[in-house]
């Protein structure tokens, strides 16, 4: 008799703990039903799972839904690019002499045509001076011949030969006064003034290197693309770009020139994008991380809470007229806040984010706002 009470005790024991699996896990009774072991115990399958629909509270779920959204699927191509100042140039000596004054300072702006250094001109102002002497002169003879072309005591062969050396003079005079202009250096441009490599005393040669002019009010960024994605660029882009080695987020910048041919070697077309500098935080060199975002075609997004996950793959569950219908659904971009998916869904269709623990298809719900009891 020990033995018997003991085996009916174990019986119980395991209908009773089937009859708990079976009102608290939702998909407890179909694999019961399939096994046959409902009929054995005397569990009806439709009440099991109405029971384990209703959950612990024995009434209808409480749930929270999210609705459905629709968003361009967007294609990404992130790229590393260095960064260059948007215009620089080097400034060199013309001319062989020696360095006189320098009134600027390395690091600091200048003006376009403002006086970088003068070197020595003694020479040359001598050449000016003495060249304006030869056109005035040649310019007394011309007149002279001039009013003595009246009487008829001039031949035009003598008048002409006058005019000519009036000319030649002339050109004497621009030639002397362009090589004492080539004796000061003056900034082509607008811009920062880099570091000045001479001294005052210094000889300095023809195409020497004196200091180089930047201008950095905007960067541009030389960066290559994939050629799948040529057909789709276009100058003015927008483009965004963070700086690898300084903080302050990413910029917002445009794509500014398009390269025309696609190198061979790595089937990537160059690209150029053009970033303001308003706060001169940006120096040529800097490398940067360049984003262009395409935008795709439109597809249903959801809250990445109502993606589940099941051996068929991934579903949501649909709320239709109070009841909950499971939709399949295919994945096909992540984002931080949504998930865009290929499924059977509309803009406006909600679907259930929390309390998805005691659903079944059909099962009647019942939709709370957050935090208003969806986990009872």
């Amino acid at each position: 008799m020990s033995l018997l009470r003991q085996a009916l005790l174990g019986l119980l024991i395991l209908a009773g703990t089937l009859a708990l699996w079976v009102a608290y896990v939702p998909s407890a009774s179909a694999v019961l039903e399939r096994a046959g072991i409902l009929d054995l115990i005397g569990i009806d399958p439709v009440e099991a799972q109405d029971q384990a629909g209703r959950g612990y509270g024995g009434g209808v779920p409480q749930v929270v839904t999210g609705e459905v959204e629709t968003r361009a699927l967007g294609d990404r191509v992130v790229s590393i690019g260095d960064a260059r100042a948007l215009r620089s140039v080097t400034v060199r000596a013309e001319t062989v002499g020696q360095i006189t004054e320098i009134p600027v300072e390395a690091g600091r702006h200048v003006d376009e045509g403002a006086v970088l250094a003068r070197l020595d001109d003694e020479a040359e102002v001598i050449a000016v001076e003495r060249a304006r002497l030869v056109l005035a002169d040649a310019r007394d003879d011309l007149d002279r011949l001039q009013q003595l072309e009246r009487t008829g005591a001039v031949t035009s062969v003598s008048l002409r030969e006058a005019e000519l050396a009036v000319r030649t003079a002339e050109l004497e005079v621009r030639q002397a006064e362009f090589d004492l202009d080539r004796r000061v250096f003056e900034a082509p441009i607008s811009g920062w003034l880099g570091l000045i490599d001479v001294e005052v005393g210094d000889r300095i040669s023809a195409q020497d290197v004196f200091a180089t002019i930047t201008d950095r009010t905007s960067i541009l960024i030389d960066f290559r693309v994939p050629e799948r994605v040529v057909d789709r660029l276009s100058p003015g882009m927008e483009v965004t770009a963070q700086p690898l080695g300084i903080s302050g987020g990413p910029r917002e910048g445009r794509i500014h020139a398009i390269d025309t041919v696609v190198d061979r070697a790595s089937r990537t077309l160059r690209v150029q994008a053009e970033l303001p500098n308003d706060e001169d935080r940006l120096r040529s060199g800097m490398a940067f991380e360049v984003v262009l975002t395409f935008p795709g075609e439109p597809m249903p997004a959801i809250d990445p809470l109502a993606l589940q996950w099941s051996a068929d793959g991934s579903y949501v569950w649909r709320v239709d007229e109070g009841a909950v219908q499971q939709v399949p659904v295919v994945v096909r971009q992540r984002n931080a806040d949504a998930v865009l998916v290929e499924a059977d869904l509309a803009p406006g269709d909600r679907v259930v984010t929390e309390g998805v623990q005691t659903l079944r298809p059909g099962a009647e719900v019942e939709i709370v706002t957050p935090g208003a009891g969806a986990d009872a």
